[in-house]
């Protein structure tokens, strides 16, 4: 059963306070899928390229495990490009440039044997290609949906369609707020919640995740790192871990959703340690797990004291 994951394939320019780095493997569609062929096996990547794409990123992929059937290579075309700076307070960026090239014409095509997925993540791509992606899917049982201000601001009536087929929606504060017109993310999250998702994921960068169910709420905490070089594509690879590890172990009560959140945090804390995808491209498990267990660690206290 494979994990099918459709989003945008990119080459990044970024600047930072420390250093630049150009034309580096970014989109939502790599970070998501490198995250989560740690966890599980196949994962089927949907994006587009053009010929201008290196060969070593394809070369990346493939040794990951990932599935590129799915992946459509422009003759002549020019990959998505992206240009980012950074300040000191590494949440503020400035685009400098978007170069959409063959991205602007993408239309998602699953291939026969990816349209059995069960599990599905939608990244960051327009809402109406979301939805195409999802009539071309054969009952999928278990769908996680990413998606950003323009799309609210630009898309809502696609995005409302997605959304009554989305078991699990992660976004980050402000988009939460803009989308319910909610100062207050307690209820923010219930508006989301009968907006059809089941579940629902509001990330707080530096200050960590909070996983909403009807009934529950989970906070998760953020890793203490001394060093982030480039936060691109954190969110995507916290995604990425996230299904990947739910898709691992095919359990979805929310106990294992929690599991899954620290799992992606981690992941995420990998990524922000180095350019582009440098961070998640030669881990093993046990580092894996070993940042795990200290996430766990850091929210685990003794409730025996005297009050």
């Amino acid at each position: 059963m494979a994990l099918l994951v459709v989003g945008s394939i990119a080459l990044d320019t970024v600047e930072t306070p420390f250093d630049k780095i150009e034309n580096a493997l970014g989109g939502s569609t790599t970070y998501i899928s490198l995250a989560a062929s740690y966890f599980t096996s196949p994962v089927h990547l949907i994006g587009i390229v053009g010929e201008d794409f290196n060969e070593k990123y394809i070369q990346l992929l493939e040794d990951h495990g990932i599935d590129l059937d799915g992946l459509q290579i422009v003759p002549g075309g020019k990959t998505f490009r992206w240009g980012g700076k950074y300040h000191y307070d590494l949440n503020i960026r400035d685009t400098i440039f978007t170069e959409l090239n063959v991205f602007e014409n993408f239309n998602p095509v699953i291939p026969e044997k990816s349209q059995k997925a069960k599990f599905v993540i939608l990244g960051n791509i327009q809402p109406n290609l979301q939805l195409h992606v999802l009539e071309q899917l054969l009952n999928p049982q278990f769908v996680v949906t990413d998606t950003m201000n323009l799309w609210i601001e630009t898309a809502l009536e696609d995005l409302m369609k997605v959304l009554k087929q989305t078991n699990v929606l992660i976004i980050n504060d402000s988009e939460a707020r803009l989308l319910t017109n909610e100062h207050n993310l307690i209820r923010a999250a219930k508006e989301i919640r009968k907006m059809g998702p089941e579940y629902l994921i509001i990330k707080k960068g530096e200050h960590g995740a909070l996983l909403f169910s009807e009934d529950n709420i989970f906070s998760a905490p953020a890793y203490p790192l001394e060093d982030i070089f480039d936060p691109t594509g954190a969110g995507d690879a916290f995604a990425g871990g996230f299904i990947g590890y739910l898709h691992s172990v095919r359990e979805l009560d929310f106990e294992s959703l929690k599991r899954a959140v620290i799992y992606g945090s981690a992941m995420a804390s990998f990524t922000v340690e180095k350019f582009s995808t440098k961070g998640i491209e030669d881990l093993n498990k046990l580092q894996i797990h070993d940042r795990f267990i200290e996430f766990r660690e850091l929210s685990r206290f003794d409730d025996a004291g005297k009050f």
